[in-house]
């Protein structure tokens, strides 16, 4: 079964993420649904170098799609295990995802965002970032929506300074600017700084949860024993009612022999 779901990994396209159709192999060596990739370099400009979608190889001029049969056999022996690719449509954004930037057809879900690139990526287009040495330096974090909220919208630069006196990120060209002279620091440095802070403030707010509970259960030992105690006071009352009503009774019985 393992071995299956490896074959049809290998025998999957990286761009529609699903089984080869009309599987082509391109110069480089990487496969890909004849029309997903014609789609693909369609959607380049004209007269530019056209490239791998994997590997970013360039090509000019434009290499000539030959459907590769040996890839397509494979593809039809694989279907008849009755096995199909990844459920694709997990692979897709849905309203509430942060989508791919790079994909030329149909979104895929992103699993990284890009604060250099300032473009979010999904599983396969982020290879670059962690294949070459050019891409080391880029820092990734969670898919976000709100990239362009990194964007100086003065000088349209990334904002990748924050800036100690007035409280904002700013860009290299604010820095030498209007913000000349103030304290600063690196972005990153103040993203770490305030995961700290809020790291600190979480754990006093657990803390407190802890002591309001310790308290709790004090009041609640507290309320048990006045309980306990009043009950015992109310168990003493009746008793010495009980015994105060006896003793009258005998009294009166005493009472009333002097004069039978």
């Amino acid at each position: 079964m393992q071995e299956n779901q490896m074959d049809s990994k290998k025998l999957s396209c990286s761009i529609c993420l699903d089984l080869l159709k009309d599987p082509v192999t391109i110069p480089c060596g990487h496969s890909y649904c004849m029309n997903c990739i014609k789609t693909h370099w369609d959607g380049e400009d004209q007269g530019r170098i056209h490239s791998c979608p994997q590997c970013r190889k360039d090509f000019r001029p434009r290499p000539v799609l030959v459907k590769n049969t040996m890839l397509a056999e494979l593809v039809e022996e694989l279907k008849k295990t009755g096995l199909q690719a990844a459920p694709a449509d997990l692979c897709y954004a849905g309203p509430e995802d942060v989508s791919c930037d790079v994909c030329t057809e149909r979104k895929r879900k992103a699993v990284k965002s890009c604060l250099v690139c300032l473009i979010s990526y999904c599983e396969n287009h982020l290879k670059l970032h962690y294949e070459s040495a050019a891409f080391k330096k880029h820092q990734l974090v969670e898919p976000s929506k709100k990239l362009q909220e990194n964007i100086c919208p003065r000088h349209d630069e990334v904002m990748k300074i924050f800036c100690r006196t007035d409280q904002q990120c700013i860009c290299y060209l604010c820095f030498m600017d209007e913000h000349k002279g103030h304290e600063t620091v690196s972005a990153a440095a103040r993203r770490a700084e305030k995961q700290k802070e809020l790291e600190a403030s979480r754990q006093q707010i657990q803390q407190r949860i802890q002591d309001r509970q310790k308290d709790v259960k004090l009041l609640q030992q507290e309320v048990e024993a006045i309980n306990v105690s009043a009950d015992k006071t109310t168990s003493g009352m009746e008793r010495i009612r009980g015994e105060s009503t006896a003793v009258l009774s005998a009294g009166r019985t005493s009472y009333r022999g002097l004069f039978w």
